[in-house]
């Protein structure tokens, strides 16, 4: 059961190719079988009375890899707006992306943005994902729009403070995470959410995400419940 002070969860969802390489898959196999994961994830998340969960689909760096593994996780993340995100819909769920749309091709994006619109009203959970998106670009593009608001005289230099920039990132209607979990083993945060995570509690998950449960994920709440949360004051 989630604390009253538990309102965000982001997670990077490491694993999915060791997956399919440990049972003798194609990488593929490991990323159906993570976006199956995903569903367990939000569905538990929704019925604990989470209210935001964000997730780390695909970052900016993953654009390097080989092209027919983009190639087929672009196809997958097709077939993935085009049905598995109708059943989150059903349940209330909103969902919204951040990230650098202009790389994704645009029949993706008009996915998204229609997907977006069709749940802006839902009042349960709010989904978001994380989609070709790189925490220091976001950072840097943040900086040139106060960059320029200043150049054509919209804001002065000195008012400039934390809570503009953190207005706007492409979190800026979302709180900050209070729980970072990252599946996989690897203890590293790679390039996610940087700003926002300044006070998250953080988590390292051994288990591969296709492996990863609602009660894996039950139990890491129930260790942040038990954290005393400082936010640097001592």
């Amino acid at each position: 059961m989630s604390s009253e002070l538990l309102q965000h969860i982001a997670v990077i969802m490491d694993g999915n190719r060791r997956w399919a390489k440990k049972h003798g898959l194609p990488g593929t196999a490991g990323h159906k079988k993570g976006a199956e994961t995903l569903q367990e994830i939000v569905k538990f998340a929704n019925e604990q009375g989470i209210k935001y969960l964000t997730l780390y689909a695909f970052s900016t760096e993953n654009w390097q890899r080989d092209a027919d593994e983009v190639s087929a996780l672009m196809d997958l993340l097709r077939q993935y707006l085009s049905k598995e995100l109708k059943d989150l819909q059903e349940n209330d769920v909103k969902i919204v992306f951040i990230g650098e749309r202009q790389m994704l091709d645009s029949d993706i994006t008009d996915k998204m943005s229609k997907i977006e619109q069709d749940t802006a009203h839902n009042d349960g959970l709010v989904l978001c994902i994380a989609l070709s998106y790189g925490s220091r670009q976001e950072i840097v593009a943040t900086a040139k729009k106060i960059a320029s608001m200043v150049k054509r005289g919209d804001i002065k230099v000195n008012d400039i403070d934390t809570k503009m920039f953190s207005d706007m990132l492409y979190t800026k209607s979302i709180p900050n995470p209070d729980i970072v979990i990252r599946t996989g083993g690897e203890m590293r945060v790679s390039n996610y959410l940087l700003w926002q995570i300044a006070y998250s509690e953080l988590f390292f998950s051994p288990t591969l995400w296709p492996d990863f449960n609602a009660k894996e994920l039950e139990q890491i709440i129930q260790k942040f419940n038990q954290r005393e949360r400082r936010y640097g004051k001592g």
